[in-house]
């Protein structure tokens, strides 16, 4: 097997991984997506709220709001209190929640959760805890996709260029008007240009080598989400390689 990262951002990363099967590529996303825990809300008790919205509308929002979750000191029986006490006119953002533990905050505070008109108010408590993508959506840490490493075969002499070059995407065109393999590849063109002409642009797929793209939500950072997953399918392995040896 081989890593090679291609690109990393503040919340996007995508990574090259070869040899590998379909199945691995497949398990290791999903294991992303709804296994590697993150931190959510979960529990909401009003003391107050005669704003427009029903108090399971606010709390359906609160627990849709990602929250910076610490990679490490963070368990199941974690439990994080918030309070948030707010009176009209105005909005109400993310980041009037007061949360008892700093490391872990609304990872958006300019998220908007509720107008106050004059003489409206909102008081509540709020409990965080941790939960996987398995359990609901709130808690998924982030998008994750793969695809087959492409390699593209450009043919910028063919005679069909002209004929078919209103049909590739702008993008995928050089300062000369020739196709790009580096511009289709880093503007993510590959399906735009796949299929209108294999004399002039031709892709073929690698079935042992897929480009993921990880997406975080912003719980976590991109790299800890996938060791986080690889972790997590360690003890997997480990675990069903014990139930076996007790047959």
């Amino acid at each position: 097997m081989e890593i090679k990262k291609l690109s990393k951002a503040k919340d996007k990363m995508s990574f090259l991984v070869k040899g590998i099967e379909h199945s691995y590529a497949n398990t290791l996303r999903r294991l992303m997506m709804s296994e590697v825990p993150t931190l959510a809300i979960e529990d909401v008790e009003f003391k107050k709220n005669n704003s427009i919205l029903y108090d399971e509308m606010v709390a359906h929002r609160l627990g849709l709001l990602p929250l910076k979750t610490p990679i490490k000191g963070v368990d199941e029986k974690t439990a994080i209190q918030f309070t948030l006490k707010a009176k009209g006119p105005g909005y109400v953002y993310a980041s009037d929640l007061k949360s008892k533990d700093a490391k872990c905050k609304p990872v958006y505070p300019k998220t908007p959760i509720v107008k106050l008109l004059e003489k409206q108010e909102i008081q509540l408590m709020a409990t965080a805890k941790l939960g996987n993508g398995n359990q609901h959506m709130k808690w998924s840490p982030g998008a994750i996709n793969y695809v087959q490493e492409p390699t593209i075969i450009i043919n910028n002499k063919s005679s069909k260029l002209e004929t078919f070059r209103s049909k590739y995407p702008e993008q995928a065109f050089d300062k000369k008007g020739l196709l790009d393999k580096k511009k289709i590849l880093d503007d993510n063109l590959v399906d735009a240009c796949e299929g209108v002409c294999d004399d002039v642009l031709k892709v073929e797929y690698n079935n042992t080598s897929f480009i993921f793209t990880v997406e975080s939500w912003g719980q976590l950072d991109c790299k800890d989400i996938v060791v986080k997953a690889i972790e997590i399918f360690n003890d997997q392995l480990t675990e069903f390689s014990k139930l076996l040896k007790k047959k």
